[in-house]
């Protein structure tokens, strides 16, 4: 039986077997953690420990600012209103809502230091997808930027075990303010387990049925103490900025754990479109740049008269970064692009590389602390220059909450991304597709099937079908092929109409950019839908 600092077991309890779980490397001396750790204190703590309290810690685009030190506080002040007004319990599971800003951090970290689970989601997801998660995780309590309560309260009637939600970003006075304000600064966080869960990232597998990925507090630590060290190698100086939600664990990496790890700063931008990165980043100057592949192709297309000098180290993932896109942010900035492939399951980024050793067209390197392999599809390793299943072990790894797709996630000590790669003959890995269904589209990752449910809500559509087809903009897109009811026809008229249709349903980038009119869907004789061929037709234009 694992160790537990929780009184609600509830994750615990739902962990895979030890024995499926993915082998884990803690083979790097900065990897041997003490038995008991809490993240939230390692990070906030540690920093004023070494003098750091001071420093800017988090920052918004409208000038607010505040040090280690006022972060630490005001997160203890936090973490007190969840424990005396809302009697939350360590182990228990704390829905986080909002765009990324500096409350929203307070709030991360509150939760955490508190011993609960963080269960973060992401602004644009709708009722029936937090309903989804909320239930899954089993969230008893919930902290909701105000401006996104509507969603979340057309959930509520829904999740029997969400017994109260606070908001903040709020001058209310039951808001998370103003109870904050009247509570002492000082607050003894929760002495969790190394192996105890500190948040449960949710992501959304072929079928459509959100997976939730549990990570241990030894995991937030391991995944700040190799990747940034080794291939980021920001500085204290540093100010991020970027694009990803904290509810990503691409984002809450790269734009909260990373720079707080070692000093630097974080500016938190709530809207994020490529327009308002150029702006920020002319503006304020940041120095240490996240983005998906379209944000930097849409920023370098619009750069004519911009400033981007104050960058010096870009970072892209959540999707295959083109070659072509690499060469016009270098013609452009002068900035070699920092690529890298992570997995919510894994945490964050285990293959990449330093900006100073790049090939273009590879994804890079294991990360120091992880290794790879290429493996066919009975699991055995393949010589250089052959395409197969990429499988990666390290310090992280997948562990589904309750869910018996952990056996094809975790293969033999494995964890099998989904990804297929070769490995050179100078062991760079090089991207060469998705080996499910999933949609990969301008850093997003859409569950056709998820898609496909919504459409069919709609009166007109008879039956549907949802993969991905090619884009040069964003690399894939949604595309949908709609057998329609009789009476209804397949016009522009009718586009429309289903395209808001699925927005007003599930989270809008998730509608089909592209949807084609068909009389029947390809099907085998037992009637289960025959995707390749649509697969198929997608690449070839049809």
């Amino acid at each position: 039986m694992i160790p537990t600092a929780h009184t609600d077991t509830f994750a615990r309890d739902r962990l895979p077997p030890r024995g499926d779980w993915p082998e884990l490397i803690l083979d790097l001396p900065e990897l041997r953690y003490p038995e008991r750790m809490n993240c939230a204190t390692e990070i906030l703590a540690g920093a004023i420990a070494r003098g750091q309290g001071d420093r800017v810690a988090v920052r918004s685009t409208d000038g607010l600012s505040w040090t280690y030190r006022d972060l630490d506080v005001l997160s203890n002040r936090i973490a007190r209103v969840l424990v005396e007004n809302l009697g939350v319990a360590p182990g228990n599971r704390v829905l986080l809502r909002g765009p990324n800003s500096p409350m929203m951090a307070a709030c991360w970290f509150a939760i955490v230091k508190a011993g609960a689970i963080v269960v973060a989601t992401m602004p644009l997801l709708r009722a029936k997808e937090l309903t989804d998660i909320a239930n899954k995780a089993q969230a008893s309590h919930a902290l909701c930027d105000a401006r996104l309560a509507v969603e979340l309260d057309l959930a509520r009637p829904a999740c029997p075990t969400l017994r109260s939600v606070l908001h903040f970003q709020t001058d209310a006075a039951g808001g998370v303010e103003a109870l904050a304000a009247g509570k002492p600064a000082s607050f003894d966080a929760v002495h969790t387990y190394a192996e105890d869960t500190a948040l449960i990232a949710f992501t959304s597998g072929t079928t459509g049925q959100p997976k939730g990925t549990m990570h241990f507090h030894r995991d937030v630590i391991a995944a700040c103490d190799c990747w940034p060290k080794y291939h980021l190698r920001a500085v204290p100086d540093d100010v991020f900025v970027g694009s990803p939600p904290l509810a990503f664990t691409f984002g809450l990496g790269g734009l909260l754990l990373f720079p707080l790890r070692i000093g630097a700063s974080a500016l938190l931008v709530e809207r994020p479109a490529p327009e308002s990165l150029i702006d920020v980043i002319g503006r304020l100057r940041p120095t240490v740049l996240f983005t998906a592949p379209t944000s930097y192709r849409a920023m370098a297309l619009q750069a004519a008269g911009r400033d981007f000098s104050s960058l010096r180290k870009c970072v892209s993932a959540g999707e295959a970064l083109p070659a072509a896109t690499r060469k016009l942010w270098k013609d452009t900035t002068g900035i070699d692009i920092i690529d890298g492939i992570g997995s919510t399951e894994m945490l964050h980024i285990f293959i990449s590389h330093p900006d100073d050793d790049v090939k273009p067209g590879a994804t890079g390197k294991p990360v120091p602390g992880y290794r790879a392999a290429i493996l066919d599809e009975v699991g055995r390793p393949l010589p250089p220059g052959k395409v197969g299943r990429l499988a990666v072990q390290g310090p992280t790894g997948c562990k589904y909450l309750d869910d018996p797709r952990q056996s094809n996630y975790v293969q033999d000590g494995w964890n099998m991304t989904g990804d297929a790669y070769l490995c050179d003959e100078e062991g760079w890995y090089v991207y060469q597709a998705r080996t499910d269904d999933m949609i990969v589209s301008a850093g997003y990752n859409i569950a056709g099937p998820e898609v496909e449910s919504a459409l069919l809500l709609h009166p007109a559509v008879a039956e549907c079908g949802v993969v991905a087809a090619p884009d040069e903009e964003r690399g894939m897109i949604v595309k949908a092929y709609v057998v329609l009811k009789p009476g209804h026809e397949g016009d522009a008229a009718t586009t429309r109409a289903l395209q808001d249709h699925v927005k007003a349903t599930i989270a809008p980038y998730k509608y089909p950019r592209a949807i084609e009119y068909v009389g029947s869907l390809p099907r085998t004789e037992t009637g289960k839908l025959q995707r390749f061929r649509l697969r198929q037709m997608a690449q070839e234009g049809r």
